[in-house]
């Protein structure tokens, strides 16, 4: 794949705008995007959280890398949304990786994420209250670390001006035209 055309792949913390990014990303470069937590969720006929909540973490892990495998191998969608803890998890980096796709990671403070995770009223299973979510911040921070691109998120821009900064980025690094 030329480097020109390489998968964009957004990581980052719950709640740090992935989804948000990808799609404004999307837009400015006219391709299409899909959202890893939604593919998951569509193929599973059930909701992120009842899937943690009724099979657990581990067997929602190995779903997650089954659709990430197969959206990367049959989806054309240029702009990848994931999951907060996908990207955490070797196999998937492995697996990105092996399909030469650049990764971003969004980086944003803690604070903005337990806010937005606040307003969501409950929808995250792996966020039971501010103290186990920010050491679950902690953990993965070093892990989001090992993405190629980093972006800072915060809460004065919005998902199209981190967009257009990320593009900025890539454009001076040669990652897409222009």
């Amino acid at each position: 794949m030329k480097r020109l055309q390489r998968r964009i792949v957004i990581v980052g913390f719950m709640a740090a705008g992935k989804t948000s990014v990808a799609r404004a990303l999307a837009r400015r470069l006219n391709c299409e995007m899909i959202d890893l937590d939604e593919t998951v969720s569509e193929h599973e006929k059930r909701s992120i959280r009842d899937l943690i909540t009724e099979r657990g973490e581990e067997d929602f892990r190995q779903t997650e890398t089954r659709v990430l495998r197969a959206l990367l191998e049959k989806n054309p969608a240029r702009v990848i949304a994931t999951g907060g803890g996908a990207w955490t998890v070797e196999r998937n980096r492995d697996l990105i990786a092996e399909h030469d796709c650049l990764t971003v990671w969004l980086d944003a403070p803690f604070d903005l994420c337990w806010k937005r995770i606040g307003r969501e009223q409950g929808t995250r299973p792996l966020a039971p209250d501010r103290q186990a979510t920010h050491r679950l911040y902690s953990a993965r921070r070093t892990l989001y670390e090992l993405a190629a691109l980093r972006v800072e998120v915060s809460e004065e821009k919005s998902a199209d001006e981190t967009a257009a900064e990320l593009l900025k980025a890539m454009r001076r690094l040669r990652f897409v035209k222009g």
